[in-house]
C-alpha cells in the first residue's frame, strides 16, 4: 500500500470552474496527500483561480493543448513518488481515489474501472465497450475500462512514457496499452463515476480510437 503522504495528485482541468474548488477541498479533507496538482489548461472561467483559493499547487498553460498536455505538465511537475490523476469534474469520489492508493504497492499502475451504468450516455457506454473488446484481443487480456484517465501509478514508470503520450484526450489509452506492453503489472480497481458538473469536452470517435496507432 502506497502512504498518502507519497503521492501526488494530478488534476488535469479546462474551465472546470463550477467544479474545482469542491474537488480540491474534498481532496484535500481524504488524506495527507504529498501534494495536490490542478493543471489549467488555457481555462476561459476561474479554474486556476478557484483551485488555487481552495490550496491547490496551479500549473497554468497559456491556452487549451489538451487533456494529455495537461497530464503530462502534472507528471512532470509532481514530486511524490506516486502520482495519482484525477478528473475535476467531480466524477471521483475520495474514497475511490484512497482505494486505487492502497494497491499501489501491489501493482504498477490501478486504473478505476467504471461500472458501465455510470458511464455517461448509452452511446458513450456503447463506444467505450467497443473499444474495451478490440483492446483486450490486441493485447490477449480482459480490459474493463480503457478510456477512464482516475489511475495512479510510480513516478518514474509515468515519465518513462512521457514521449508517446498524445495532449488530447487519447492519454489514457496510450498509458495502459504501453504499461501492458512493457510487461508491467495492470489492474483494474472497480469504482463509481457519479455525474460530472459541467460538459464533458471527450469526443470518443475522435479521441477513443487513437489507442490503435500505438
Amino acid at each position: 500500500m502506497a502512504d498518502p503522504s507519497n503521492v501526488s495528485i494530478v488534476i488535469p482541468a479546462f474551465n472546470e470552474g463550477d467544479a474545482i474548488a469542491a474537488v480540491v477541498s474534498t481532496l484535500h479533507g481524504a488524506a495527507p496527500w504529498h501534494e495536490l496538482i490542478v493543471v489549467d489548461d488555457g481555462s476561459s472561467d476561474a479554474t486556476g483561480a478557484r483551485a488555487q483559493s481552495a490550496g491547490a499547487i496551479v500549473v497554468r498553460h497559456p491556452y487549451n493543448k489538451g487533456n494529455g498536455a495537461a497530464v503530462k505538465s502534472g507528471i512532470r511537475r509532481a514530486t511524490g513518488e506516486y502520482v495519482l490523476i484525477v478528473d475535476g469534474d467531480g466524477q471521483h469520489p475520495p474514497e475511490d481515489a484512497l482505494r486505487l492508493v492502497a494497491r499501489l504497492g501491489e501493482y504498477d499502475l490501478v486504473i478505476g474501472a467504471r461500472a458501465g451504468s455510470t458511464q455517461a450516455t448509452q452511446t458513450r457506454r456503447a463506444g467505450n465497450s467497443a473499444l474495451n473488446r478490440l483492446a483486450s484481443c490486441l493485447v490477449g487480456r480482459e480490459i474493463p475500462d480503457l478510456t477512464s484517465g482516475f489511475r495512479g501509478a510510480r513516478r518514474e514508470h509515468l515519465r518513462e512514457f512521457l514521449h508517446l503520450l498524445p495532449n488530447g484526450f487519447s492519454t489514457p489509452t496510450t498509458t495502459t496499452l504501453a504499461f501492458i506492453k512493457a510487461g508491467y503489472n495492470v489492474t483494474f480497481e472497480p469504482v463509481q463515476a457519479r455525474p460530472r458538473v459541467g460538459h464533458s469536452k471527450i469526443r470518443l470517435a475522435r479521441d477513443g480510437t487513437k489507442f490503435l496507432m500505438i
